[in-house]
């Protein structure tokens, strides 16, 4: 699996944990919806400042992203 997969795995992963929707992590992160649920599905490579705010979101580091993302 890709990593791109593995990262939208990770968020969705993490979004559902925290009982948010898309819509609810979009706006925490003032990304648009579309971002997240191409980034949750894979078919976008996340730019480094989306990485940032979807962590900055769901209230954790950059690094536990990744680290939960390596589980995939």
């Amino acid at each position: 699996m890709s990593r791109i997969k593995k990262f939208g795995e990770a968020v969705r992963t993490l979004r559902n944990s925290r009982g948010y929707t898309q819509e609810e992590l979009a706006e925490k992160a003032g990304i648009h919806v579309n971002s997240v649920s191409l980034v949750e599905r894979g078919l976008t490579p996340p730019t480094l400042d989306t990485i940032c705010s979807i962590a900055d979101a769901l209230e954790i580091r950059v690094s536990d992203l990744v680290k939960e993302m390596e589980t995939r």
